[in-house]
């Protein structure tokens, strides 16, 4: 296991109870859960990153042109 570092972190006593729950039931500690859980949230957020830099040069439209758009296209 790589080097870690302990982190103190608060958390709502009933996600607290179902994070423990969730340990026991999987045969894993509640660090590798939320080590886990951080790792995914921040993939996610390098891919909501990259999405919007491939689109930045798109033009843009406003939420008017876009209301008239799907109801012209019959989606509204």
């Amino acid at each position: 296991m790589p080097a870690t570092k302990r982190a103190t972190v608060y958390l709502d006593p009933d996600l607290h109870k179902a994070l423990r729950l969730k340990a026991v039931e999987t045969s894993r500690s509640v660090s590798d859960l939320v080590n886990t859980a951080i790792r995914e949230a921040l993939a996610e957020d390098a891919e909501d990153i990259s999405a919007f830099e491939e689109r930045a040069g798109e033009p843009l439209i406003s939420y008017e042109e876009m209301v008239k758009r799907l109801k012209k296209d019959g989606k509204i």
